[in-house]
């Protein structure tokens, strides 16, 4: 079972994120704000097989934490949420994200987009 992390520092999403993954047999954990993400990739850096994360977040913002993640952990892949335009777009692909989807998007692509990632 793939081991995914979703950063989200929206309740509903966040929510609807983990619930949707757990229901299609993932191991989902999850953290509201960047340095609960990043507290949580040194905890489970053996077993994450994937990371989701908004760019846009309290404490460290996503696009540092992928920044941090890609130096770190370069072979787990990472893909950027953003509900903003395209300068955060930028900003992701700078920080080396696999993927950027803008919100909103369908939960099925998100799901297949994560499948490809992990060669499933």
């Amino acid at each position: 079972m793939p081991k995914i992390l979703i950063i989200e520092d929206t309740d509903e999403v966040l929510s609807a994120l983990y619930k949707y993954f757990r229901q299609k047999n993932y191991e989902v954990i999850s953290a509201s704000n960047g340095l609960d993400g990043l507290k949580a990739i040194e905890t489970e850096q053996e077993s994450l097989n994937l990371i989701i994360t908004d760019l846009v977040l309290p404490n460290i913002s996503g696009v540092a934490v992928i920044s941090i993640v890609k130096k770190k952990f370069p072979n787990i892949p990472v893909i950027a949420i953003t509900g903003w335009g395209e300068h955060p777009e930028a900003l992701a692909k700078e920080a080396k994200a696999n993927l950027v989807m803008e919100k909103p998007f369908k939960l099925n692509e998100l799901e297949k987009a994560v499948r490809e990632l992990l060669n499933m």
